[in-house]
């Protein structure tokens, strides 16, 4: 007969939780410090930016 597991506890969830978590965002951080890298060398091919030399209000 089947017999019920015991009940994961709260701080039990939200370690595992908090794991999935990291994990996603340490993911998502190495995708845009890859996108960075390459946009401050030069060599992004698929991100265009626009380069302005003064800012229009400047005094000088």
């Amino acid at each position: 007969m089947a017999v019920p597991k015991k009940r994961t506890s709260k701080s039990r969830k939200r370690i595992r939780k908090n794991f999935w978590k990291k994990e996603k965002n340490d993911r998502i951080a190495s995708r845009v410090f890859s996108l960075a890298q390459s946009i401050l060398t030069g060599r992004s091919k698929s991100f265009y930016y626009a380069i302005r030399d003064k800012l229009p209000n400047s005094s000088e």
